[in-house]
């Protein structure tokens, strides 16, 4: 019994060991929790749990098929995309991109880009240049509308299809001051893209992007209308764009801007680019717009606008407190041209013009559009405000001098290159909005700097946005085209000196390279 008794007590003292092991390792975690049914919860709930119920998540509002939906963006790129064709054009006597080269060394683009783009690209000169864009055709019989720098001055157009064919194209007509031009194929039956109201457009709508950046056709990207009425771009001088953040690329000049229903509401026209490519700020002309400029140039090959006769300027709270409006809404009139319709229906200086022609005046580049507009010989009622009370007006529209602002593409006008260290000024003749732009006097006449290229000679300089431009080297400059004679042919090397007004100013101003 004591040998048993003796042999029970370590067998005691070991079993007892090991449950107290047990119990401990599982209460510090030391063993694995994991089971072949399901996970229990530390707190076990005593019902059963019910089966699961689908519910609304809360995420961005869908889309209706009609308002842009995945599946209608793709309904719409399959209609739109056969209108939309690649123009390649070719002008004698400058180097250039050919139909594989790269896009880049359109002069338009440049001016945006840089010139490092163009060096890279075009380490040689070449006999001629050949420039690449887009074009959308508007009508069946082969009308196609694209941009004014695509085709000006192109000896030879060649328009290709979607479905690969190739056309020799008909320049019908150009306009530079809104960058839109009128090409024409011998062809019928072609798919086109119906004309939108760009009167209608809003902030936010979807739009798609149709072209052929860098020479890739058929090329279709989505944004939304970042901004309407974009103007002083320094891009044409009659501007209203359409500020989109659909990707547009160089190549992409003449394509079409199409909104959820695939229509077309803008060409596109330009970007604004640091690097060469997109950063999401795009712009088109308006297809109003568009369409009124294709209208006259078939009609007549060339654009008739309409004058008033008026400078022109902005509104501002502090001035509309000192005229007496209750809001921002409305053009103020800076100037009144002698011999001017305006003149002779009465208008005054410090009248503010909030309606023209039955339409809200918001801005001068409302205004200025309109007028442009208005057919030569329409007679329309003018609303103004005149020393805090309402008056009307009727005018009658007549044609704008061609003495006023810059020359046409139809004026068929071969223009020099300024060279030297002018080369990195914009300049632009003079005009009602850039005079009341600038703040110049209405007799003003020559031509003013509209865009200093960031970094270089000239703004270190001295020369800013605004200068108007009286001589270079001691010739005196009254018109873009004196200044354009007396700016080509400058050395690289060789200093210029310019007399400039400023501020109501003359001062000289020497540029050394």
């Amino acid at each position: 019994m004591k040998l048993v008794r003796a042999g029970l007590v370590p067998l005691v003292l070991v079993t007892g060991g090991i449950i107290i092991g047990i119990v401990v390792a599982s209460n510090m975690g030391w063993l694995p929790t994991g089971t072949a049914g399901p996970e229990l919860t530390p707190n076990p709930i005593p019902n059963p749990i019910p089966n699961p119920i689908a519910r609304p998540v809360a995420t961005a509002p869908q889309l209706p098929m009609g308002g842009g939906s995945a599946k209608n963006f793709v309904e719409i790129a399959k209609s739109v995309k056969p209108a939309v064709v690649n123009i390649a054009a070719t002008r004698s006597g400058k180097s250039g991109e050919g139909p594989h080269g790269s896009p880049l060394d359109d002069p338009f683009f440049r001016k945006f880009f840089g010139d490092e783009f163009h060096k890279r690209d075009n380490p040689q000169r070449e006999p001629k240049e050949r420039g690449q864009g887009s074009g959308v055709i508007v009508e069946s019989n082969g009308l196609i509308v694209t941009n004014n720098h695509v085709v000006n001055k192109a000896d030879e157009i060649r328009v290709f299809l979607s479905d690969k064919r190739e056309f020799k194209g008909k320049l019908i007509g150009t306009d530079a001051k809104t960058d839109i031009a009128i090409v024409k194929i011998e062809a019928t039956g072609l798919p086109t893209i119906p004309w939108a109201d760009s009167d209608q457009l809003e902030v936010g709508e979807y739009v798609l992007a149709v072209g052929s950046p860098f020479g890739l056709t058929q090329t279709v990207t989505m944004g939304i209308v970042s901004a309407v009425g974009r103007a002083s771009m320094g891009i044409a001088e009659y501007e209203d764009f359409i500020q989109t953040d659909a990707a547009i690329n160089p190549g992409n000049s003449g394509g079409a801007l199409v909104n959820v229903r695939g229509e077309l509401v803008g060409i596109n026209t330009a970007i604004f680019s640091q690097s060469g490519g997109s950063m999401g700020i795009g712009f088109a002309v308006p297809s109003n717009l568009s369409r009124a400029i294709m209208d006259q140039l078939v009609r007549t090959g060339k654009v008739v606008r309409g004058w008033l006769g008026v400078a022109i300027q902005d509104l501002n709270p502090e001035l509309a407190t000192q005229f007496g409006i209750a809001d921002t809404k409305g053009v103020l009139v800076s100037d009144v041209m002698e011999d001017s319709p305006a003149k002779k229906a009465g208008i005054e200086r410090a009248d503010v013009i909030v309606e023209y022609d039955g339409k809200s005046m918001e801005s001068p580049t409302h205004l200025r559009n309109a007028v442009a507009q208005t057919p030569i010989g329409k007679k329309v009622l003018v609303k103004l405000i005149r020393d805090k009370k309402p008056k009307t007006m009727e005018i009658a529209i007549v044609e704008q001098p061609k003495s006023l602002g810059q020359p046409g593409a139809e004026e068929n006008r071969e223009s020099a290159v300024p060279t030297g260290v002018l080369s990195d000024l914009d300049v632009r003749e003079l005009n009602e909005e850039l005079t009341a732009r600038y703040g110049l006097k209405s007799t003003e006449r020559g031509v003013v700097v509209v865009r200093v290229k960031p970094g270089s000679t000239a703004e270190e300089m001295g020369v800013r946005e605004g200068d108007l431009i009286l001589e270079v080297n001691r010739k005196a400059v009254g018109s873009l085209k004196s200044y354009e004679q007396a700016a080509s042919g400058l050395a690289k090397d060789h200093a210029v000196l310019l007399l400039l007004k400023r501020k109501g100013q003359a001062i000289y101003l020497t540029l050394r390279p």
